[in-house]
């Protein structure tokens, strides 16, 4: 789709999308690409509202608006285009689709502008670069990309608070099963075979005496597979949690901090991908 390069005043340009569209249902996708689509045409030099040249369409699919510019193959490919003089500007076709955190949409639009490339939406026209003697162009851009990340904020409030209520009433809402359950129509319901396993490892406790360290080598040497399946064994903590509520509520509690760790050490190194993405 590259041809001849265009003069500054009509650019072309590489339309970037993200695929968080994927989340919707196969009607409503559907309906969201061809207006997608319709708005990047719009904007090619073919059209008669035109005056760009579309030279490169690219995709990120399944992500998340949180996503840095690192993490979406997509848009970097765009970017690259930029940085290798092939593609003068990006398209998109609003700045929520660039980003629904405000820093995220400000480090891709500070890369891009590092790089002498323009940034439109199909939405407002051109996002022109930061100027000191223009501070309301930055604040109201911001304040756009605060809403976006507003709005992405409320919709996983609602979510969790959904699935809250769901648990509180009794309801399966989210987490995997316990052993002996399974979730059929978001329902738990009692698994069979697990079902009749657990009644058996609870007889070998109480009525046999045997630990979690013999129950654990008794359920591998018989083949029982455990809830992962596969090539998974049993093992003495996941007998424990099965038949003592100490040491499942120890486990949950622990499980929680690993959480916590994991979503602090995420948090740092999105910061850092951020921190040198705006220094380049």
């Amino acid at each position: 789709m590259a041809g001849r390069r265009a003069p500054r005043s009509s650019p072309p340009l590489a339309l970037a999308e993200s695929g968080r569209a994927g989340a919707l249902s196969a009607t409503r996708r559907r309906r969201a690409e061809r207006q997608r689509a319709r708005e990047g045409r719009c904007w090619n030099v073919s059209s008669d509202a035109g005056g760009h040249r579309i030279v490169h369409v690219v995709s990120d699919e399944a992500q998340t608006g949180r996503s840095t510019v690192d993490e979406r193959e997509g848009l970097m490919e765009a970017i690259e285009w930029i940085k290798e003089g092939r593609a003068d500007g990006l398209l998109a076709p609003n700045l929520d689709r660039l980003a629904r955190e405000l820093t995220v949409q400000e480090a891709v639009l500070s890369y891009v502008w590092a790089l002498g490339g323009r940034v439109y939406t199909a939405d407002h026209g051109e996002h022109l670069e930061d100027d000191e003697a223009d501070p309301m162009r930055t604040a109201m851009r911001q304040m756009r990309g605060v809403f976006h990340q507003l709005d992405r904020g409320l919709i996983r409030k609602r979510l969790r608070e959904g699935r809250e209520t769901k648990a509180a009433l009794g309801g399966y809402a989210y987490g995997a099963p316990r052993y002996g359950q399974e979730a059929k129509d978001k329902t738990l319901v009692d698994h069979p075979e697990e079902k009749d396993v657990a009644i058996l490892i609870r007889r070998w406790h109480e009525e046999e005496g045997l630990g979690y360290r013999t129950i654990a080598r008794r359920l591998n040497e018989a083949g029982i597979p455990t809830k992962r399946g596969g090539d998974a064994q049993w093992h003495p903590t996941t007998v424990a949690r099965m038949l003592s509520e100490k040491a499942r509520s120890a486990g949950a509690a622990r499980s929680a901090r690993d959480r916590a760790r994991r979503k602090e050490e995420t948090r740092i190194a999105r910061a850092e991908k951020l921190v040198k993405l705006h220094v380049r």
